[in-house]
């Protein structure tokens, strides 16, 4: 099914009029937190202890089959995520892309040349919506125009736990406002290319950060933060042991994706087929968003959502 039918049909479901483009959609969050960790194999996933992670997907959808785009590397498929599209939709072919370095032009951009981004359609579709951008691999903030963030933080050497700390602060600084943050740490995909995908210091990489999400959950339990958040939790590609990550396999191009929060159905498997564009549109959906771009490809996978909440 097409996005713009699927909108249709949702709003007239909900007795909505379909005039002029402008639907009344059901806002279903108040804010998301995504947690992106870099180069998460379903393999490594499976494999590392993970409790704190396991805990918060427990009450939500886990899906270990969804599927990333080519080429398995890092910028096109976070770019992917988070435009609801792929790299023949964006143009992001590769990690050394840069706006005045384009290859294959966008299909659509905005005033400044970008390919509109999740940050975009919340900023031009949901009143004093707050966005924050934390990230720790310098060349992921390229593809996204900084003008839709209220925050960008940068934190080097792999380092993370500081913004961590920050989006902890922003969150409840603007606990008042919707809100979407995106909290990112690259480390664990170095720890593969460094010493391997499946090494003890990839699956190390992935049990450390985990304590530090367990942390920062209760936080948020402490600060009454949680229980209306919906969180997801995805990655840009997996790795083989032999030759890391940029190939064709199985191993390369299918990663855990999940989520959780109000409305998301509790303890449960993704069955349907799920891709990495789908991430943005599930994200404008649960903020009620109408203005999707036309441009976008991604579908909102519906069955995460208890029956009543769709």
């Amino acid at each position: 099914m097409k996005k713009k039918y699927l909108f249709i049909l949702v709003a007239v479901m909900a007795g909505c009029k379909v005039e002029d483009k402008t639907l009344e959609m059901k806002v279903l969050t108040k804010r998301v937190i995504v947690i992106g960790l870099d180069g998460i194999s379903v393999d490594g996933y499976n494999t590392a202890k993970h409790p704190n992670l396991d805990a918060l997907m427990a009450d939500g959808v886990l899906s270990l089959t969804t599927r990333n785009v080519m080429p398995s590397v890092t910028l096109p498929n976070w770019t992917s995520h988070l435009t609801a599209s792929g790299p023949e939709q964006h143009g992001v072919l590769g990690n050394g892309w840069e706006l005045d370095k384009v290859t294959l032009p966008a299909v659509e951009t905005d005033e400044e040349g970008y390919y509109p981004s999740i940050f975009k359609v919340l900023k031009e579709g949901v009143p004093n919506v707050k966005t924050a951008f934390y990230y720790n691999w310098a060349e992921l903030i390229n593809s996204f125009n900084p003008r839709y963030l209220d925050v960008v933080s940068f934190e080097e050497n792999d380092e993370y736990q500081k913004n961590y700390g920050k989006a902890l602060d922003f969150i409840a600084r603007n606990k008042s406002n919707p809100t979407m943050v995106f909290l990112y740490s690259v480390h664990t995909d170095h720890a593969g290319h460094n010493h391997g995908w499946m090494s003890p210091e990839y699956i190390t990489s992935i049990e450390e950060v985990d304590v530090h999400i367990g942390e920062f959950l209760n936080k948020l339990k402490e600060e009454g933060l949680y229980e209306d958040t919906h969180f997801m939790f995805f990655t840009d590609h997996g790795g083989v042991p032999e030759s890391g990550h940029g190939g064709v396999t199985p191993q390369e191009l299918e990663v855990p994706w999940a989520i959780t929060g109000p409305g998301i159905r509790k303890g449960q498997r993704l069955e349907e087929p799920n891709n990495s564009v789908n991430t943005g549109m599930t994200i404008s959906y649960l903020f009620g968003c109408n203005n999707v771009p036309l441009s976008w490809t991604g579908e909102v996978p519906m069955s995460i959502f208890e029956p009543n909440e769709k």
